[in-house]
This record gives structure tokens, sequence and C-alpha cells, in this order.
């Protein structure tokens, strides 16, 4: 059996998220989405909150689970007893960094690999930044996050 992890902020998952979730899920045994803390972003969700997000939009994907992890990846792939990150592409400037993240992941943990999926066009040029922004600004998000959490998103900026 095969553990993938696609590790992310998640804050908020986009539709270009999702698409590297049903990918993976139809390649990979097991999918943990794996909604990691970042000390250096200020998220708009709890980190709670976005790993009920992501279940509810993978509540259809039964080789999805959902968990949150602050840490080193590879100590959380370990304890997971997973074999690959998934990390998605959406252009060459975040292969760059991701590059670099694969080869340090590797010299941490060498029995985990990274394999990099390429985001589908129309999600190139889709972040949960953009998504932000637009929201707060009052534009319409619709289509760039999935349904189910759209008006999660405008609620919190009415909110705010």
């Amino acid at each position: 059996m095969t553990i993938a992890i696609y590790p992310g902020s998640f804050d908020p998952v986009t539709n270009g998220h999702l698409d590297i979730i049903q990918r993976a899920a139809s390649i990979y045994d097991e999918v943990i989405v794996t909604v990691m803390s970042n000390s250096s972003k200020k998220p708009m969700f709890s980190l709670g909150k976005r790993v009920k997000l992501i279940e509810k939009v993978t509540e259809n994907l039964p080789n999805v689970v959902v968990e949150s992890y602050s840490g080193l990846l590879v100590d959380f792939a370990d304890q997971k007893k997973a074999k690959v990150i998934i990390k998605g592409l959406r252009a060459v400037s975040d292969f760059e960094y991701e590059f670099q993240m694969a080869l340090m992941n590797r010299k941490l943990n060498p029995q985990v690999e990274t394999m990099f999926l390429m985001t589908q066009s129309q999600y190139s040029y889709l972040s949960s930044s953009v998504v932000k922004e637009v929201a707060k600004l009052g534009g319409c998000i619709k289509g760039l996050v999935p349904e189910g959490i759209e008006a999660e998103v405008v609620r919190y900026f009415n909110e705010h």
C-alpha cells in the first residue's frame, strides 16, 4: 500500500488544490492531505477549520484523509509510513522553491520521494493568496474555490 502526503497551508483550499488531491487519490492507495502550520503566515482560518473545510470537499474520496501537523514534514511522513510527498506546480517559479524543498527532504529522509503534479492549465494562476485578495475586495470567487466552501470564505471577509 502506497501512502502519499499532500502538504500545504490550504488557506483556503482552492479548486487547484482539489484538482491535485483528486488526481493524487487516483494514483495512490491513500492520500493524507496535511494542513501545515506555517509560522511565517497569518492564516485566515484556524488549522482546525481548514481541516474541516478540506474534509467537506473531499468527502467523496474514500482514500483521502485530512490531518494537521506542525513540524518537519519528513517526520510526519515517517509517522504515517508515507513514501511519497505530493507537490503541485503551477509555474517554473514554483518549481525552483519546491525543488529546493524536495532536496532538503531527501537529505533528511532518503526513503521519502517527492512527486510533482502539474496543475491543470485553468488553475495555473490560482493561489490561496489570490482568492483572499479577490474576496477581501468583494470580487466573485465562484469557480476559484470548491462550491462547498465559497460561502465560508465570503462570510469570513464580511465579518472581518
